[in-house]
C-alpha cells in the first residue's frame, strides 16, 4: 500500500509520456510547440503541491489520492477526444496537477516514519516506483501500438492502471493506521512530535511560502542545485522523445528507446539509495549529474550525423544510466533538511522549488528550439548540469550533516 498505487499511476503515465510530443504534433505543433505541450505536464505538477499539500492536511493521503485519480480519468478522456492544441496541453496540465497529490502524499509519510539508517535505500525505493514505470510504460505502450496502431490504446492502459490505483487507494489497507497500530515510534526513526492519524501536518500550519523565507539561505543555494537536477530529468524525458520526432522515427520506435533509457534507469535505482545511506548524499549527487551533462552535450552534436539514430540510441542509454544514480536525492535531501516539528511545510517548499526547475526545463527547450535548434537547447541543458554539479560539491558538505553528505 506505500509502493503499490505509485507503481500502478507510473506505469500508467510511462505508457503515455513518449507519446505526448507525437500527438501534438499530429494536431498541428511544431518540434517548439510540441516541447511546450510536454511541459504541461510538470508545470501543473508544480502548480499541484500546494493544493495536495493543502488536501492531505485536511483529507488525509486516502481521500486525496482517490480523488486525485479520479480527475485524472477526467483528464485522461480529454487528451482521448482533444479536437485542438488547447485542450489537448489542458488535459496534460489536469493530469500533472493530479500526480503532485501521489508524490506529496507518499514522501511527507516516509520521511517521518522511515528510520534514518535506511531512508536512502527507502526513498530511493519510493523514486524506483517511479522509474519502473518508465521502465515498463513505455515498452507496454510500443506494444499496443503495433497491435492497435493508435496511441488511444496507450491512453486507454493509463485509464486502466488509474481505475485499478483508485480501487488498491480505497478498498487497501491504510498504511497510517497500520503504522498507528504496529507502532511507529521505532527507536531509529525521528521522532516529530504528531500524533499519527490519516493527515500529515503540513502547510495549514506555517504556510509554503512563510517556509520558504524561513529557511531561505537553504533553499537558494542546495535548493536551486536541486531544482538544476530536476531540470535535467524533466529535460530528459522531453529531449528524448522530441529527438526522436526530428529524427523522423515513428513513435514505435521512440517508445522503444524511451523504454531502454527507462530500463537502465530502473535497474540502479537501489544501488543509489546503497552509495547514499553508506558513503554520503554527494556520491549519487555528482556523478549523476556529470554524466547526464556530458551526455546531453555529446548528443547535441550528433543531430545532422549520417548514424543520428544510433547515437540518439547510445545518448539515450547514458541519460539513463545517470537518470539512474540520481534515484532518490532529492526526497533524501529534502527528508534530510526538513525541520523534524514540521517536515511537511518544508517538503512542501522544497517540491515547489524542484519541481520548478522541472517545469522551467522545458519551457526552456522549447524556446530554444524555437530561437536556435534543438541541438542548442540540449547543449544548453548539458550546460545546467555542469552548473547544478558544481552547487552541490558547494552546498551539500555544508548543509547536510557529515554523516549523510
Amino acid at each position: 500500500m506505500i509502493y503499490g498505487p505509485t507503481l500502478l499511476f507510473a506505469i500508467g503515465e510511462g505508457a503515455v509520456i513518449p507519446l505526448i510530443p507525437v500527438i501534438a504534433n499530429r494536431l498541428g505543433a511544431d518540434v517548439a510547440l510540441a516541447a511546450l505541450v510536454a511541459a504541461a505536464l510538470v508545470v501543473g505538477q508544480l502548480c499541484g503541491n500546494i493544493p495536495a499539500g493543502w488536501a492531505v492536511a485536511r483529507f488525509g493521503e486516502r481521500i486525496t489520492m482517490g480523488v486525485a485519480g479520479i480527475v485524472i480519468l477526467g483528464g485522461l478522456v480529454g487528451v482521448v477526444f482533444a479536437g485542438t492544441l488547447a485542450i489537448f496541453a489542458a488535459a496534460v496540465f489536469l493530469i500533472g496537477f493530479c500526480a503532485a497529490s501521489f508524490a506529496l502524499a507518499r514522501h511527507s509519510f516516509m520521511t517521518t516514519r522511515v528510520p534514518l539508517h535506511f531512508r536512502a535505500r527507502a526513498l530511493s525505493l519510493l523514486g524506483g516506483t517511479f522509474r519502473l514505470g518508465m521502465f515498463v510504460g513505455p515498452f507496454i505502450s510500443a506494444a499496443l501500438l503495433g497491435i492497435f496502431g493508435d496511441e488511444k490504446a496507450s491512453i486507454a492502459f493509463f485509464a486502466v492502471c488509474q481505475v485499478a490505483t483508485i480501487l488498491l487507494v480505497f478498498l487497501g489497507p491504510d498504511p497510517e493506521k497500520a503504522v498507528a497500530a504496529n507502532g511507529s515510534d521505532s527507536r531509529d526513526a525521528e521522532d516529530t512530535g504528531e500524533p499519527v492519524t490519516g493527515a500529515i501536518p503540513t502547510v495549514e500550519r506555517v504556510g509554503v511560502f512563510r517556509t520558504m523565507w524561513r529557511f531561505r539561505a537553504v533553499l537558494a543555494r542546495l535548493g536551486l542545485a536541486a531544482a538544476s537536477l530536476s531540470a535535467v530529468r524533466s529535460a530528459r524525458q522531453v529531449v528524448l522523445p522530441l529527438w526522436g520526432v526530428s529524427l523522423g522515427l515513428d513513435a514505435s520506435t521512440i517508445a522503444v528507446v524511451v523504454g531502454v533509457s527507462g530500463a537502465i534507469d530502473f535497474a540502479l535505482f537501489y544501488a543509489s539509495g546503497q552509495v547514499m545511506d553508506r558513503f554520503g548524499r554527494l556520491w549519487a549527487a555528482l556523478p549523476a549529474m556529470v554524466l547526464m551533462g556530458a551526455g546531453f552535450l555529446a548528443l547535441s552534436f550528433t543531430h545532422d550525423l549520417d548514424s543520428s539514430a544510433m547515437w540518439f540510441a547510445m545518448f539515450a542509454a547514458v541519460l539513463g544510466v545517470g537518470n539512474g544514480l540520481s534515484s532518490g536525492i532529492l526526497l533524501t535531501l529534502g527528508a534530510d533538511l526538513a525541520p523534524a516539528d514540521e517536515p511537511a511545510a518544508f517538503l512542501g517548499s522544497w517540491r515547489t522549488l524542484t519541481d520548478a526547475g522541472g517545469a522551467i526545463a522545458p519551457v526552456m527547450i522549447s524556446a530554444l528550439t524555437a530561437l536556435v535548434s534543438l541541438s542548442g537547447a540540449v547543449a544548453a541543458m548539458g550546460v545546467v548540469a555542469a552548473l547544478g554539479a558544481f552547487g552541490f560539491v558547494r552546498w551539500v558538505p555544508r548543509y547536510v550533516p557529515r554523516s549523510r553528505s
